[in-house]
Parts: C-alpha cells; sequence; structure tokens
C-alpha cells in the first residue's frame, strides 16, 4: 500500500506531460474557427455567385419585357428558369427562386423582384451541430428613370430605293417606336418627333406664316431649274442652292403666292446652320425654299400619339441627294423648348433623356453652299462636325447607323458624331437595320440593376 501510495503522489507531482494536455484541449475550438472560415468562405463565394445570377436575371427579365418577347404573366416560370441556366454553384443545395413584377404608377417604376436562397453542406461546422449553412440574394431591374424624348432622323434619299432599303427602314423605326412606347406609364413618359430629309426637310405647309420663315430665297418656278433654265452654274439646283454656290439665278418671280411652297426649308445661313440659336432675324430665320424632291414625308414634332409617327413613318418615300447636317438639325432643334418647334415644357422635378437616333444609307453630297448631289463632299462633313460638337455639349446622346451597300466606304463624320464608339453602327444589308434599331431601343430603355 505504501508504493501504491508513493506511485500517486509521484504522478501528481509529474510536469513531463502538461503541453500534450494544454494542445489537446486547446485543438478543438482552434479547428472549429479554421473549419468556419472555410466553410464561409464556400458560402460565401456561392452567395457571391448567386448575386451575380439574380442581377443577370433581373436585366434578361427586364429587356424581354420591354422588347415585348413575354408578358409579365410570364415572369414567375421565366425568372427560374433564366436563373437556373446562370447560377452553377456545385456546392449550393435546395436552391429556391421567385420572380415577381410590380406595375409602375406615378412616379413609381416598374420593377423586376427576383430572390433566391440556399444552403451548403458543412464541412466543420457540422461538428458543433451546424451541417447547414443558409444564406440568400435578390436583385431588382428598374426601368424608365428617365422620361425620354427622342428625335429619329431619317433618310430619304433616292438610294434608299435600292434593295428597298427604305422599306426595311420603315419596319425597324416602327418597331423602335413601339418598343420605345412601351416604357411609357403615362402619356408624355416617352416622346418622339420623325425628321424625313434629303439635301433639304420638309417642315410642313401650315408653318408658311410662321415669323421665323424667310422668303427671299424662295422661287416657286425652281422645279423648272432643271435643264439649266433659271441657274447659271446647275441645273438642279433650287434658288437658295444655287445663290450659296455663288452662282446666278436668273428668274424673275412672277408670284408671291406662299400657298405655292412645298414646306422645303434650306440651311441657315453660317454659322446658324450648326446652332441651335433662337430665330430674331433674317440671317437666323429659316429659308423657304422650293425643292424638287422635297420629303413627301413632313417633319413630326414630339409626340405621343403613336398612330401619327406610325403615319409619317410609313408615308416616306426616297429622292433626292444627302445632306445629313440638315436632318440633324432639325432632329435637334425638335427637342428643344424654343423656336421653331416649340418642344412641350419639362418638369423640373424629373428627368429626362434627349436623343438623336440619325440613319444614313450614303455620304453628305450636298447642301445650301457645297457639293454637287452625287460625289462626296468634306466641306458639309465639315459643318457636321460643327453641328456634333455643339450638340454633344447638351444633354443630347447621339446614335449614328450607316448602311453601305455599294461599297461608299465608312462615313468620316458619322462615327465622330456619334456619342460614343458603341452608339455608331456600321451595316452592310438591309436586314441588319432592325437589330441595330433594336439594339440602340435597348440601350435607350436606361435598364439597370438598382438593388
Amino acid at each position: 500500500m505504501s508504493r501504491i501510495r508513493s506511485a500517486f503522489v509521484e504522478f501528481a507531482r509529474a510536469e513531463e506531460g502538461n503541453l500534450a494536455v494544454i494542445f489537446a484541449i486547446a485543438i478543438l475550438p482552434m479547428l472549429v474557427a479554421v473549419g468556419a472560415a472555410v466553410d464561409y468562405s464556400r458560402a460565401s463565394l456561392a452567395r457571391t455567385q448567386m448575386q451575380n445570377a439574380l442581377d443577370s436575371t433581373a436585366l434578361m427579365l427586364a429587356r424581354d419585357l420591354a422588347s415585348n418577347v413575354i408578358t409579365t404573366s410570364q415572369i414567375p416560370t421565366k425568372g427560374p428558369a433564366y436563373f437556373s441556366g446562370l447560377y452553377t454553384n456545385k456546392d449550393a443545395q435546395n436552391v429556391s427562386v421567385t420572380a415577381s413584377y410590380t406595375q409602375g404608377s406615378g412616379t413609381t417604376k416598374s420593377t423586376v423582384l427576383v430572390t433566391a436562397k440556399a444552403q451548403i453542406k458543412t464541412d466543420f461546422m457540422q461538428v458543433v451541430g451546424f451541417p447547414l449553412m443558409s444564406f440568400d440574394a435578390s436583385s431588382t431591374a428598374v426601368w424608365g428613370f428617365n422620361l425620354l424624348r427622342v428625335a429619329l432622323v431619317l433618310d430619304n434619299t433616292g438610294s434608299m430605293n435600292d434593295y428597298n432599303k427604305i422599306g426595311a427602314l420603315k419596319t425597324a423605326a416602327n418597331n423602335l417606336v413601339t418598343q420605345l412606347s412601351g416604357l411609357a406609364q403615362n402619356n408624355g413618359d416617352v416622346m418622339i418627333s420623325v425628321v424625313p430629309f434629303e439635301v433639304e426637310v420638309n417642315i410642313g405647309k401650315s408653318y408658311k406664316s410662321a415669323t421665323w420663315l424667310r422668303w427671299d430665297l424662295w422661287d416657286a418656278n425652281n422645279t423648272n431649274s432643271w435643264g439649266g433654265t433659271y441657274c447659271s452654274g446647275g441645273s438642279w439646283f433650287t434658288k437658295a442652292e444655287c445663290l450659296g454656290h455663288g452662282y446666278t439665278w436668273g428668274d424673275t418671280q412672277s408670284t408671291s403666292d406662299t400657298s405655292l411652297w412645298n414646306g422645303c426649308v434650306s440651311d441657315r445661313d453660317q454659322s446658324y446652320d450648326v446652332s441651335s440659336t433662337v430665330p430674331s432675324s433674317t440671317a437666323t430665320n429659316f429659308p423657304a425654299d422650293q425643292e424638287r424632291y422635297c420629303p413627301v414625308a413632313a417633319l413630326l414634332p414630339l409626340t405621343y400619339n403613336w398612330s401619327s409617327v406610325t403615319s409619317t413613318i410609313n408615308s416616306m418615300t426616297a429622292n433626292g441627294a444627302t445632306n445629313q447636317t440638315i436632318g440633324l438639325q432639325w432632329g435637334w432643334l425638335s427637342l428643344l423648348q424654343q423656336a421653331p418647334l416649340n418642344a412641350p415644357a419639362e418638369d423640373p422635378t424629373k428627368v429626362y433623356q434627349h436623343v438623336i437616333v440619325l440613319f444614313t444609307d450614303g455620304l453628305n453630297t450636298a447642301d445650301r453652299w457645297y457639293g454637287n448631289g452625287s460625289s462626296t463632299s468634306t466641306q458639309v462633313d465639315t459643318r457636321m462636325k460643327a453641328l456634333c460638337d455643339a450638340i454633344k455639349q447638351t444633354n443630347t446622346t447621339i446614335y449614328t447607323v450607316q448602311i453601305d451597300t455599294d461599297g461608299a466606304g465608312q462615313s468620316a463624320v458619322l462615327p465622330y458624331c456619334a456619342s460614343s464608339a458603341g452608339n455608331f453602327y456600321m451595316l452592310t444589308n438591309p436586314n441588319q437595320i432592325a437589330t441595330a434599331f433594336a439594339a440602340i431601343g435597348t440601350q435607350i430603355s436606361q435598364l439597370r440593376v438598382a438593388k
């Protein structure tokens, strides 16, 4: 018994194994802490990937709605379907997704909300009683933040007849109108103007009494100038163009009956031809002219009367030479709350997005001063660049679309005028016009992830 008692005393006094005992006691919480970090890292990655997939899903749903690809009743089923194709994290299990649509009203914008939740099976936390780690995320796509005012500046020149480009343009422009008008929650949220152009713009005969028109360059007999009867230097020039090119106009005006005017106007005096200066004098007023190929479709000021917009587009025909500058200027003027077109007043408490979409199938060939109507005119391009510089200084986004079906080559000025490289579209086939306009419509729709 004394030996046993002595052995217990010696064991109690022993210190050689204390470090191992302390380590054994401490190792468990250390392992739990390290394991928890690993499990949390896996869950964090799974949630990040979930958030990215939700953001993409919300945008896809909103874009499809704006493009009329799906209806609001399809949102609850389309949302999970889109998400499942985007979310591929292998650790996530018990994944559930819901998608819903809320119609905007008044100042509240339309939204698509997509939410998801899931779990991962833990590798380490299950040791302390947490076999699963849960996480969730959501994303909201909101559109219509900005009220839209869009000017469609559309080429009506003679070459648009080739390959039925004019027909393809009508279809694409009408589709764009449908796409944009669908974003409006209230009348006036989206307004569109249409500016058909060739070497001049037809503003409409209803403006014949406007104080901002000038008549000193108008001749009702202009169409008889073909053959060189009246203009000493060109058989096709109008009076305004003949004098602008430095030639002599030989007709003596036999009438001042402005009811004979066909509605066309030529470029304003330089440098007002590339500015938005309010007309107030002869130099700043717009010259009434009598262009032989005056566009059949007259300019339509900003409106949300969609039948009028469609009617204007459908009435377009192809004739005449190319002066993109005058079309672009009138497109810009149609967005401004001033003479000559006096766009509707804007609510100062709301945000407006001003957009010009310029479509053309050729290069600049003539204006009031330069060009012969068939060859490319670098002088007209120079005027147009000055105009684009002026527009870019305002709150206006410019999209330019060129289609080249005859090998003329890319314009030197259209990419310059576009607000960014991505705002210029170079096409070679009429079938591409609808695709380009649809892409522009999507950009204009201003879709973005809000949450």
